[in-house]
């Protein structure tokens, strides 16, 4: 723990690790208590994040004997208004996940009701905290963590000496789980919780987090002052409290974002290599709202960098190497130059390093997650290959039909029956199809269903493709499905199946640039799911001379740019391929039906995607650089270095 940290850390490579370890310590806990022979008692969460500790602990149980009969468990929370049947309710949750796969006595079990009324609550709420006592207090208690910092569902103004309780949720926080239910107005209100003071009263408390989605709270509840603005700051005061994250999670503390302010770098196993060189200067540029060629030494000598000026000699050296490390990412020639029209004097494609950079025209394979990542992410850089001659092809690697609602396809399907151009049983069944709509507001979930989203979201696809200059014989539909690895919701997992579709693309593409979607902890996984059945596929084509010769660029989707200091190519865009960008993005109509991203901002993608890349472009320009109208920016890896740093 360093000055900075004020909770104990435990950070780990990825959530597959973390999940282990954690899982590893509980089945400590339960053998020791077994063998003593007494009970041990658990405080479980529920989410995402606990998953993978609970599919560890049934491996246990079945493959190592680990015993739960003699354990004891209370859950956090529940929505107010579910009854246990219902397949959203943390009931239903506990059973699917954890509970129905071990050995433990349903008598044990203990979660809060989601059907307890305004008058009953204050009673039912002493007996859930009178059952704790009784049960001799919680041995650990297992928590996630909110975006607004929640624990529980101890929302922000939830004070140190709150105890089980009815409470309201806060917006962002329904509107984080409103994919769950179908859209905001569908998810509930209100939530049974656990208190913050019944949850320090555990003897240990193990907070978990995966992904860059949480990395900003996190740092506030690791590294920020204890207060009721943000409950899981309270987990300062825990005399045995760890804080477990993933990578992308710790990605916003002091130790990784400026680790040279938690002291010498090499105390920390780091070095001043390129990158934490253009690091830590962009960081003294912005602090000192200056430009990087202006900086001085007495500005490096007061943000504490002294060590950095010893390594590159004086803050007039640190200052050239910081400016042309970013400088050298521009690239106006994404895929390179053709040899036959460069001409003496041209800029060298500095970015470029693989066997291959000299390769022209080259064949390039733009790998989308969903049917729209490609234009959002980059839909400039797109145009540009095209225009530039090279052999481009896009795979649009999941159907993305769950981003049609039932509404927008019952008016493709009301259209059809109107045409009069579909035979008759068909216009039957589309008008009962109608009624039903109109009936319930929706359409049965069936087979057909899928596919015709799945087919709305193609000719989407094709026809921003279209406005990019690639026809539709060169876009393909991968349809990679994922699975439970218990079934229903929960997370999913790459399949065999899915890793062969890609891999079969590769070997029929042969790339020289493979553009993919770098968002390793996407909210919502998908984009983790893919990069991963990519790492896999890369994997078993590691020795093929074309992948010898390839180069792989990330670019990110809507949930995050990559920092300054990460890119390796940024691609100007004009004011008219800004706007041919934004058209590409408005051929995906069903993006117009309110998608259910998480954050408070409501605009439409292309507005939030146009943002970003003006905001970098200004980054830039405030660096010292020259001003464009937007920029992409891309981070490089040789397939090598993506199978050793990106996690499996």
């Amino acid at each position: 723990m360093n000055r900075f940290e004020r909770i104990n850390l435990a950070i780990y490579p990825s959530n597959r690790d973390a999940s282990r370890e954690v899982a590893g310590e509980i089945a400590r806990l339960l053998r020791e208590r077994a063998a003593a022979g007494k009970r041990a008692v658990l405080g479980l969460a529920t989410g995402s994040t606990p998953i993978g500790v609970y599919q560890e602990l049934i491996r246990l149980h079945r493959e190592e004997g680990l015993s739960f009969k003699h354990v004891t468990t209370f859950n956090l929370d529940e929505y107010s208004g579910l009854p246990p049947e219902n397949t959203r309710s943390y009931h239903h949750f506990m059973w699917h996940h954890l509970f129905s796969h071990i050995d433990i006595d349903p008598g044990s079990v203990h979660i809060p009701s989601g059907l307890v009324t305004a008058a009953e609550a204050d009673a039912w709420c002493k007996h859930y905290e009178d059952a704790i006592a009784a049960a001799g207090g919680l041995d650990i208690q297992l928590l996630g963590i909110g975006r607004t910092g929640h624990i529980g569902f101890n929302e922000p103004g939830s004070g140190r000496h709150t105890r089980t309780r009815t409470v309201a949720l806060d917006p962002l926080t329904r509107r984080d789980a409103a994919g769950d239910f179908g859209g905001e107005e569908h998810t509930p209100r209100r939530a049974i919780t656990m208190g913050v003071a019944t949850i320090l009263q555990a003897r240990r408390v193990i907070l978990m987090a995966w992904g860059q989605h949480k990395a900003e709270v996190i740092r506030g509840a690791v590294e920020g002052p204890v207060t009721a603005n943000l409950p899981a700051s309270f987990l300062q005061e825990h005399p045995n409290a760890t804080v477990v994250l993933d990578g992308p999670a710790a990605t916003e503390l002091t130790r990784q974002r400026t680790p040279w302010l938690a002291g010498p770098l090499e105390e920390q196993g780091l070095a001043w290599d390129e990158r934490m060189q253009r690091r830590a200067i962009l960081w003294l540029s912005r602090r000192r709202k200056k430009a990087v060629l202006k900086l001085t030494d007495d500005d490096y000598n007061e943000a504490g960098l002294q060590d950095l000026l010893r390594v590159c000699g004086s803050a007039y050296e640190a200052n050239l190497r910081g400016f042309y490390q970013l400088q050298h990412t521009i690239t106006g020639w994404p895929g390179g130059r053709d040899p036959a029209r460069t001409r003496p004097g041209d800029a060298p494609v500095r970015p470029l390093r693989s066997p291959s950079a000299q390769a022209f025209p080259k064949r390039v394979l733009i790998l989308s997650p969903h049917p729209d990542d490609d234009v959002i992410g980059m839909g400039g850089t797109l145009c540009r290959l095209v225009e530039h001659g090279h052999s481009v092809q896009i795979a649009h690697m999941t159907s993305g039909a769950s981003a049609v609602s039932d509404e927008a396809l019952w008016s493709h399907l009301l259209f059809i029956a109107d045409s009069g151009t579909a035979p008759e049983p068909m216009t039957s069944r589309l008008r009962g199809l109608g009624e039903s709509f109109r009936k319930t507001g929706s359409l049965p979930q069936d087979r057909d269903t899928a596919a015709w989203k799945s087919l709305i979201r193609r000719r989407e696809a094709i026809a921003a493709a279209r406005v990019c200059g690639i026809d539709e014989d060169r876009v393909q539909f991968l349809s990679l499905t994922f699975s439970n690895s218990e079934g229903g919701r929960g997370r999913r997992q790459v399949t065999p199946g899915d890793v062969a579709a890609v891999n079969d693309l590769l070997k029929r593409t042969q790339p020289h640039q493979i553009y993919a979607a770098g968002d390793l902890d996407d909210p919502h996984g998908t984009h983790r799911l893919c990069l991963q059945a990519l790492r896999e596929a890369l994997a078993s084509s590691a020795e093929s001379a074309w992948a010898r010769e390839c180069e792989l660029w990330l670019y990110r989707g809507p949930w995050a740019e990559w920092a300054p200091d990460e890119i390796d190519m940024a691609v100007p865009l004009s004011p008219q391929e800004l706007l041919r960008r934004r058209r590409a993005i408005s051929r995906h109509e069903t993006l117009r039906d309110e998608p259910l991203l998480l954050g408070d901002d409501r605009r439409q993608f292309w507005q939030q995607a146009e943002e970003r890349c003006r905001r970098l472009a200004q980054g830039y320009n405030e660096f010292g650089l020259a001003e464009y109208e937007a920029l992409e920016s891309f981070k490089r890896f040789s397939p090598e270095e993506f199978l050793i740093h990106v996690p499996a």
